[in-house]
């Protein structure tokens, strides 16, 4: 009822009988937004992310090449990677098949014990989740391992595994991981994945991780297939010449090299290595931050330390060639991001992921190291190539001085304009009455100052209002 209270009518009982435990699979399938972000698409791309990821720590680690990735019009989806295979047997530590724990038990894994030396030291994955929860949103799931010349298959439905594992032996030298699922529409409400969602996020992935193949077989509704592969050799260089197309006014710039150091005093150390690509262009202008193979769509520690970094870097150069006008404000990191192309990619042994869809990293450290990295290395670019310098801190100093131009006008424009739009603000001289009831108003137009003096004075205020015009019209 419209106006009504907002307070609902008693309902339910709410007592100790009230609080329900969720177990098993209806941990993610009855909440799949809590580890896929959401129950529509973009939740179910994100379970595509999770298996891709996993082959791709396999391939970080010195473990196969070449990625396969199929996606059929039956909204099946297939990743196959060429790495050491999925261990499933018996674990003696836990006392339970490494199957069960990987595809049954959220917060299992093999990415915990993080730092240099150990296992899946850049890992994407390291919390234990995406293959489970993967499989646990999932109508079925197909499992298919070679390795120690034994091949495994494991069979599931919504969450439940069917038959066990089957295990027999193989003279196959190739090891591999075949996952080959379809998401639940009783999980989420769309599973319709488009071509451009492969094509993006394994070219990302491409780019990243240079000299790693990944091969796409996308089917269409009607039958058709796309065939795609994704690789750059040089990595995020390469990348930066394809985006630019050869319309950069400057060299590309690439910087890389690690750190070592903490987030706070009484946590543990770890490895940072980065490297960064950017030049600056006219035509076009884009940012994209990557770390440990995950693109960060919301930036996070990179995206301040590249903002940081530069803006300092460029400031000091200016002050200390003096091309600042006198009087002139310093710089801002809009005035360099109106003509940079840049692209961050760090890895490191320690990562703090905002949560599991890894779309931003907050690392205090990682920040710091990458702040004065980059600050250091571009100093040390434009003080060694001066016509490059000259080249871009003039745009710089362009942008800048143009945008403070068009702050100006907006903000002259903008009191020109404030209040009421009329004959009060818009005509010159205009003399207004004091009513607003416009069957009674009245204007008066008189030619020149001495005519608008003379009726200003021998008007009724209260209803008349006087024009002046140009006096001495010819």
């Amino acid at each position: 009822m419209l106006g009504g209270s907002y307070l609902m009518e008693k309902k339910a009982v709410y007592n100790n009988e009230s609080i329900e435990l969720l177990e098993g699979a209806d941990r993610v399938r009855l909440r799949p937004s809590v580890i896929f972000g959401s129950d529509g698409i973009e939740g179910c791309q994100h379970t595509i992310f999770e298996i891709v990821s996993n082959s791709i720590d396999e391939a970080k680690e010195g473990y196969g090449t070449k990625i396969e990735v199929k996606y059929s019009k039956d909204k099946v989806i297939e990743v196959k990677d060429y790495g050491r295979g999925i261990p499933l047997d018996y674990n003696e530590k836990q006392k339970r098949m490494n199957w069960e724990l990987v595809f049954c038990e959220l917060y299992a894994g093999g990415k915990f014990k993080k730092g240099k030396g150990q296992t899946y030291e850049y890992s994407l994955g390291l919390n234990g989740l995406g293959a489970c929860a993967t499989q646990y949103a999932s109508e079925f799931m197909d499992v298919e391992v070679v390795r120690d010349s034994f091949k495994y298959n494991l069979h599931f439905e919504k969450g439940k595994n069917i038959g066990g594992l089957k295990k027999e032996p193989t003279k196959q030298k190739q090891t591999y991981t075949i996952i080959r699922w379809k998401p639940d529409l009783e999980v989420f409400t769309d599973i319709n994945v488009p071509f451009d969602y492969f094509d993006n996020m394994l070219k990302k992935q491409a780019v990243v991780n240079k000299g790693l193949t990944l091969e796409l077989t996308y089917e269409k509704d009607d039958g058709e297939c796309i065939y795609r592969t994704y690789y750059y050799e040089n990595g995020i260089i390469d990348y930066i010449k394809e985006i630019n197309e050869g319309k950069e006014f400057s060299s590309i710039i690439y910087f890389c090299g690690e750190s070592t150091g903490k987030d706070r005093e009484d946590k543990p150390e770890y490895l940072v290595k980065m490297e960064i690509a950017f030049c600056f262009n006219n035509e076009k202008t884009m940012m994209e931050y990557f770390h440990n193979s995950s693109w960060l769509e919301h930036g996070g520690s990179p995206e301040k330390a590249i903002k940081n970094g530069l803006t300092v870097a460029v400031d000091n150069y200016i002050r200390q060639n003096n091309k600042y006008q006198k009087g002139e404000t310093k710089i801002s990191f809009q005035d360099i991001e109106d003509s940079l192309i840049a692209i961050v990619n760090t890895f490191s042994t320690e990562t703090s992921y905002e949560n599991q869809t890894k779309k931003a990293i907050n690392n205090k450290f990682i920040q710091e190291a990458l702040t004065e990295f980059i600050r250091h290395n571009f100093e040390i670019y434009l003080t060694e190539n001066k016509n490059e310098a000259t080249k871009i801190v003039e745009q710089i100093l362009l942008n800048k001085r143009s945008r403070e131009s068009a702050e100006k006008a907006r903000i002259n424009l903008k009191k020109k304009l404030n209040g009421n739009t009329d004959a009060t603000n818009r005509v010159q001289k205009f003399v207004d009455c004091r009513t607003r009831d416009v069957r009674i108003r009245e204007l008066y137009i008189v030619e020149g100052d001495s005519a608008l003096g003379a009726c200003k004075l021998g008007r009724d205020a209260e209803f008349q209002a006087i024009m002046p015009i140009r006096g001495k019209i010819l």
